[in-house]
């Protein structure tokens, strides 16, 4: 098999593809000969070292990796209900830049129909995250308005269609002219393209009476009047920290890091309690233990698929031995949708 390694954090030049002998399935786990794997920013994050999870899961070196499609070809002792052959989805709590990943059973699920390897491969990660932070913790509702963050990536676009499914009303923030149409396709019922618009006066002008769910993941740029732009009862879901994050490089700077921790508004229990409004916060790869949850989300999204209510993010693919360059263009901030490594 090969698998990409990185052996300790840095750039693009620390993702290092080696051949390596096949893993064995433990007991409870089934081994995948992958096919697709999907590309997430969070892998950047592993990279550059400033992902928790990663290192108290796994340490240096690590293989990155939240997510695959491919074939079962061998069950450890114990499983039931999955054969040799099928073809399934999976997420994976690191290790799925590789041509063959042994994951436990609960993490695995039938491809959903309709879907290639490849576009099956985009959706666990971002369709997980954006139902838990929509539906888990947000608990949106028909009529309420939502506000998505970065709205033709993967996670943002996976929230515009799970708004628009739940009936609510959705304004798609994007970062130029190109992400519009990408957006709309979302269900953005509005699309601000900051790089034209003022942002913040767009938001206030397209909700006049406030938003009842904001997603963000940028971090210090948008948090503070994300919160502040919430009517009484919104909630404000953090997921991530992107702007403080190099968009070239791929090697973090130090100041704009401390210049972000320092911008990153705090919170106070008091003040969410006068002003009526809630801030929750989530890392999924914290939870992928959680197998009603992870069975929940997947039967959500699997659903949603078949009745065409929700259909795969566009994709654009990369050769395994590109990886570095997917990471390139995933960190530039012009990529639309998901990317996808092929095997």
């Amino acid at each position: 098999m090969r698998k990409v390694v990185i052996p300790a954090a840095g750039g693009h030049e620390r993702l290092t593809l080696v051949d390596t002998e096949a893993p064995r399935p433990a007991p409870g786990e089934v081994r995948i000969a992958v096919t697709a794997i999907g590309v997430n920013y969070a892998d950047c994050v592993v990279r550059m070292g400033l992902y928790a999870s990663a290192q108290e899961f796994v340490g240096w070196p690590i293989t990155p990796g939240f997510e695959v499609a491919g074939v079962l070809d061998a069950l450890g002792e114990g499983v039931t209900g999955l054969a040799v052959g099928a073809e399934v989805v999976a997420v994976t709590r690191f290790g799925g830049y590789a041509t063959s990943v042994c994951v436990p059973a609960h993490q695995v699920f039938a491809v959903p129909q309709g879907l290639s390897l490849a576009e099956a491969a985009a959706v666990p990660s971002v369709y997980l995250t954006a139902w838990y932070a929509l539906h888990a913790l947000a608990h949106a509702r028909k009529g309420e308005t939502v506000l998505v963050h970065s709205a033709a990536g993967g996670v943002g676009g996976a929230l515009c269609q799970f708004g628009r499914r739940a009936g609510c009303r959705v304004i798609g923030v994007v970062g130029g002219p190109h992400k519009v149409a990408a957006a709309q396709a979302a269900g953005a019922e509005v699309v601000i393209d900051k790089s034209r618009t003022p942002l913040w006066p767009a938001v206030k002008a397209a909700a006049p009476a406030g938003l009842d769910v904001a997603c963000d993941a940028n971090g210090p740029e948008t948090l503070r009047h994300s919160y502040r732009h919430l009517a009484a009862g919104g909630r404000l879901i953090v997921y991530g920290f992107h702007t403080m994050l190099p968009r070239t490089g791929g090697k973090p700077n130090l100041l704009k890091l401390a210049l972000g921790f320092v911008r990153t508004p705090w919170f106070s229990p008091l003040a969410l309690t006068n002003e009526n409004r809630g801030v929750l916060g989530f890392n999924l790869s914290y939870m992928f233990h959680r197998a009603p949850l992870l069975i929940e989300g997947m039967a959500a999204i699997a659903g949603g698929l078949a009745a065409g209510e929700l259909r795969p993010p566009p994709i654009t693919t990369y050769p395994l031995d590109q990886v570095a360059q997917a990471h390139r263009d995933l960190e530039s901030g012009r990529t639309i949708g998901k990317l996808v490594l092929l095997t």
